[in-house]
């Protein structure tokens, strides 16, 4: 019975895969063309640009906050009208516009740098030149290509990581506004907290043979990517995300205590936490992707900056908030997930790669290497008044001997600077 019963089912199922085969079939291939036709010319898009590395020198004096990096990042590259059209997008592969912003220690040198594609120059020294009048942009080649490609035979060893969130976007990390930053025109220089020194003091303490490199990879964050529980098929953006977390919070609040009529006491932390998320969505907002390599000659190699590099950003770890945390790193816990090291080897050259190449966002560094396995890279959000925190030029109150600053000072930026 139950034999004729199975016969029956499968027999009617085929009829029906019979029936709808010639309908479902063209739109499954139509999809996979489609796909990869939208991978094929985005390819040939992004081959074509032109980019060029910039390099800030910072002046002896910065007397200005980091607030003024934040109003320089907000002009400078939340770049939203690069796709266009929809001929222009899926017709000619356009993609919204993409930065790199880092931070580089060569041998305990550090250095600033931009890296952009070449049509956007003008708008970041116009607008770089705006707020810090007295700060020099160099075009200079690109220093990753001092370094080879990676291979087990190298005299040379490398350790590379990557950053992501603890929590859900509209959650702040501690920014400078936190420390005190942002009304620090009445403060002298040595009362200042300046967040981004404890990094650059430890990029500044590298020795021979040495290098450490930080990049942050941004763009304007344009699409929602959370799902909306209202709707099936709907998602929505970092800033409705944030919405609804203060509204649950709000609500929490005036829900009355058991037993009484009286609404529950708001604690210190929810409020603040409450006023830090209605900040945050009030800015402007990048996707973001944070990548760092420690790289030195193999008989320099010191495995204590592996433990630094990881830590590049403690002291922006808030414990009510967001913290950075480390992933996608080239390493394994256990010995036996990598016998050869053939693995290890792949990850180390695929971060290097790209790095190199600036890719976070796009094929074919959309996917990355963890533990051996490929995963999707995903990009969080940023504000401006969080980049501003990580990436700005620090004032007189860092004193790292290896920080060359511009000993000459300019009274106004060039008269010829393109508008």
């Amino acid at each position: 019975m139950f034999s004729d019963l199975f016969t029956g089912v499968t027999q009617n199922g085929f009829k029906y895969v019979g029936i709808f085969l010639p309908y479902l079939l063209p739109l499954v291939l139509g999809a996979a063309a489609w796909t990869s036709w939208l991978r094929y010319i985005r390819k040939v898009h992004i081959l074509g640009l032109k980019w060029t590395l910039l390099q800030i020198r910072v002046p002896q004096d910065v007397f200005k906050s980091p607030a003024a990096m934040e109003i320089f990042l907000a002009n400078a590259f939340y770049q939203t009208g690069g796709v266009g059209t929809w001929v222009q997008k899926y017709w000619l592969g356009n993609v919204p516009a993409w930065f790199s912003l880092e931070i580089v220690s060569i041998e305990g040198r550090l250095f600033f740098f931009i890296y952009t594609q070449e049509k956007f120059r003008p708008i970041i020294e116009a607008q770089l030149y705006a707020q810090f009048p007295q700060v020099e942009v160099v075009q200079t080649d690109d220093y990753t290509d001092m370094i080879p490609t990676y291979n087990k035979s190298a005299d040379w060893n490398m350790f590379g990581g990557e950053f992501t969130l603890t929590k859900d976007d509209p959650f702040p990390i501690k920014t400078y506004v936190d420390f005190g930053l942002d009304k620090s025109s009445g403060m002298e220089e040595e009362e200042k907290i300046d967040p981004i020194a404890p990094t650059i003091e430890y990029m500044g303490s590298l020795g021979a043979g040495e290098q450490m490199w930080l990049q942050i990879i941004i763009q304007a964050a344009q699409w929602g990517r959370y799902p909306d529980p209202k709707h099936w098929f709907k998602k929505h953006d970092w800033k409705k995300l944030g919405q609804g977390i203060i509204d649950e919070l709000k609500v929490k609040q005036q829900k009355p205590l058991a037993g009484t009529t009286s609404p529950a006491r708001t604690t210190k932390g929810e409020s603040d936490m409450v006023a830090a998320i209605e900040r945050s969505i009030t800015k402007y907002g990048f996707d973001t992707g944070i990548r760092g390599l420690y790289l030195a000659h193999k008989d320099m190699f010191k495995p204590i900056h592996i433990t630094g590099l990881l830590g590049l950003f403690k002291q922006f770890n808030s414990g009510n908030m967001n913290a950075f945390k480390p992933v996608h790193t080239t390493s394994f816990d256990y010995p036996w997930q990598d016998f050869t090291g053939n693995r290890t080897t792949r990850m180390k050259t695929e971060i290097l790669e790209a790095y190199r190449n600036r890719g976070y966002f796009h094929k074919p560094w959309k996917h990355t290497r963890a533990g051996g396995v490929l995963i999707e890279r995903k990009p969080f959000v940023l504000t401006t008044e969080e980049l501003a925190t990580i990436f700005h030029f620090p004032g007189r109150v860092l004193e790292t001997p290896t920080f060359k600053r511009i000993e000459s000072k300019k009274s106004e930026p060039p008269a010829n600077l393109p508008i």
